[in-house]
């Protein structure tokens, strides 16, 4: 894996969590303050400083500082491994459930003859 390519347990860990996942919702919509990210949901600031930690060490987002506010910026792009790994696992189990089903169908052919 490339020091620049996400590392896909780290993006999964981070997806794991609801309120982090709804953090990512929101900031697909575009940049936001971590203060107005924090806002909805309830949770006192350095809790939401680290889940903020964790979907930036997955690289799933990136924070600037402008003066006193920091905001946060979604990074969808980090999100294409772990696609491109569930893809290929739906095209393996496709395949084995193709096979199963020609299988089964052989099976039936036979006990009619």
């Amino acid at each position: 894996m490339s020091t620049h390519e996400p590392d896909l347990s780290l993006i999964f860990q981070a997806l794991s969590d609801p309120t982090r996942r709804s953090m990512l919702a929101r900031l697909g919509k575009g940049v936001v303050a971590v203060s107005d990210l924090a806002e909805p949901t309830g949770l006192r600031l350095p809790t939401v400083l680290r889940h903020l930690s964790v979907l930036e060490e997955a690289r799933l987002i990136e924070t600037e500082k402008q003066g006193r506010v920091r905001f946060c910026r979604a990074v969808p792009e980090s999100l294409v491994v772990a696609n491109q790994w569930l893809e290929e696992r739906r095209a393996e189990w496709e395949a084995r459930t193709d096979r199963l089903e020609a299988f089964l169908e052989h099976l039936e052919d036979r006990d009619e003859n």
